[in-house]
């Protein structure tokens, strides 16, 4: 699959997800097999004032490579100037957001508030492709409920304007993240433009990703929550892609260790304090459907220094080989 001028090995994205796709876990999804990343939401009126917090998300490794900012707003101006910082800062590609729910973005007339605005949107990514020379990326949902589904007639809006990509969240933007997601909605959006479509929602397993692609003929899968806490999740898609044999799951101590390596790489980019509050979630999601893991998650949310996290981790893997948890 081919998003612009980026070659992908595999069809396999990283959704963007705020607080969790930073740098330390978009680099653990790649080594995992993922074959592009997108990085949590950056605003383009945090960019436009030079604001710390946020010129530090513009950060990206080799080692994540190939991996797109995603960008937020709602002026077509600010968010082409955004896009020209965002690629002088190394992005192999830019995304844009239309798609996130959350109130307080949503009142501002962004994220997915412009599924009610597609001719402002086109005006967005208009500006937006033709201000970069990196691939133009854009996230959307099927619709504002269920009675707008016009993720058909803003998937062509994005088309007219030159986007490499779309990938499409099977929700409505009042559905949040609850209910099933609408992969008929997805397929109608993929048979309806010639740019590659990359379908989200309800993807946590490689049969997951099989149904969807067989159901939507959809050209890539992206995962969100199916990989927090699971990357492996990635290593199973890119033995399927690459028509490999699948690996085993990983154990209990494989688990274990790659959440000790995260928390490790989360504390040297974003410091202690602000890694080990940021990780108490994260490890919830790698010891989910282990034993005694909802006493366990309790006594991590407690913990506020790395030494700690790391002595409660060891002690916990110690009661499981002692099988008494």
């Amino acid at each position: 699959m081919e998003v612009g001028k980026i070659k992908l090995q595999v069809p396999v994205f990283l959704a963007p997800m705020a607080g969790v796709t930073d740098q330390p876990f978009r680099i653990i999804a790649r080594r995992m097999g993922c074959g592009m990343t997108v990085s949590e939401m950056v605003s383009a009126q945090g960019i436009k004032y030079r604001n710390e917090k946020t010129m530090d998300m513009l950060r990206i490794a080799e080692e994540e490579r190939p991996t797109a900012i995603q960008l937020f707003g709602s002026e077509p101006q600010k968010l082409a100037e955004a896009a020209k910082v965002v690629e002088a800062s190394g992005a192999d590609a830019i995304d844009f957001n239309m798609g996130c729910p959350v109130q307080k973005i949503v009142a501002n007339g962004e994220g997915s508030a412009l599924m009610r605005n597609p001719r402002l949107a086109g005006k967005i990514l208009s500006a937006m492709v033709q201000t970069v020379k990196v691939p133009v990326t854009v996230k959307m949902r099927i619709g504002w409920d269920e009675e707008h589904l016009n993720g058909v007639e803003c998937a062509k809006v994005a088309e007219s304007a030159g986007v490499s990509a779309i990938a499409v969240h099977g929700r409505t933007k009042v559905q949040f993240y609850e209910g099933k997601a609408n992969w008929e909605e997805i397929a109608k959006i993929k048979a309806a433009v010639q740019v590659p479509v990359i379908g989200n929602g309800d993807i946590f397993s490689l049969e997951d990703a099989k149904r969807m692609l067989a159901q939507t003929a959809v050209d890539g899968v992206m995962v969100g929550r199916g990989a927090d806490g699971n990357p492996w999740i990635f290593r199973d898609l890119a033995a399927y892609f690459t028509n490999k044999p699948l690996p085993e799951a990983p154990s209990e101590d494989e688990r274990l260790n790659l959440a000790l390596e995260h928390l490790e790489m989360l504390v040297a980019y974003k410091g202690e304090a602000v890694a080990v509050k940021e990780f108490r979630r994260h490890m919830g999601c790698y010891i989910k459907g282990m034993p005694g893991a909802a006493a366990q998650r309790a006594r991590f949310y407690s913990i506020s220094t790395k030494g700690k996290f790391v002595e409660e981790v060891e002690r916990y893997r110690d009661n499981l080989h002692k099988d008494c948890l």
